[in-house]
């Protein structure tokens, strides 16, 4: 995507490549807000519709698996947006007529849309790969496996001292959730003029 194209091939990392710890779960399911990294101030516990108590603890692990993962494509998404917007991009060509730097000139949507179908369906492809490696390693964390982790390159958490892990995981989803407000911003002004007001008259939106 774009030089966008950076943040997709970093989701061979499953979607992780900025993720510096997933969660541990115990083996049998046991959590609730509190017990979950992410539980921080300013809004300690924010859960507004009351998703945390929607169903049973592995529903709970399925919605934090999922706000993991958002998190971390947000986070790859609002760096590629930032890096296509300020020209930086690969040397050579994407296809036989496409050069990176012509990609580069564009609004990072454009960029997106000047893709070929066929490095699209290959971004698409690694992404299924990854989200199927993912969800297939081991115990299911809905069972009270691990939620996601790694994919590429592999990362061994296990000797990280547990107070220093918890705030590598608190950082982490507070920086992606940061993330999710910023690449919906972006989409936003780049397809409602006027929709972010500090993006106004921004040329890349």
């Amino acid at each position: 995507m774009k030089v966008f194209a950076a943040a997709a091939f970093a989701l061979m990392g499953s979607a992780a490549a900025f993720a510096p710890a997933p969660l541990k779960s115990s083996t049998s399911l046991s959590m609730g807000l509190s017990d979950m990294p992410g539980s921080t101030a300013p809004l300690k516990n924010f859960d507004p519709l009351g998703l945390a108590t929607l169903g049973s603890e592995s529903t709970l692990a399925w919605f934090r698996a999922a706000e993991l993962k958002h998190s971390r494509v947000a986070m790859l998404a609002t760096t590629g947006y930032l890096v296509q917007a300020a020209g930086i991009h690969f040397p050579g060509m994407l296809s036989h007529d496409i050069s990176f730097e012509s990609l580069s000139t564009m609004k990072p949507l454009d960029a997106w849309s000047a893709v070929p179908d066929e490095g699209k369906a290959q971004i698409y492809f690694t992404i299924l790969l990854a989200e199927i490696i993912t969800e297939a390693k081991g115990t299911h964390y809905t069972k009270g496996g691990d939620l996601p982790t790694i994919v590429f390159p592999p990362i061994d958490f296990s000797e990280v001292d547990p107070a220093v892990l918890a705030k590598k995981q608190d950082r982490e989803l507070n920086n992606g959730r940061l993330a999710m407000i910023s690449i919906m911003s972006f989409c936003a002004a780049a397809n409602i003029p006027g929709s972010v007001p500090a993006l106004d008259g921004n040329p890349m939106f």
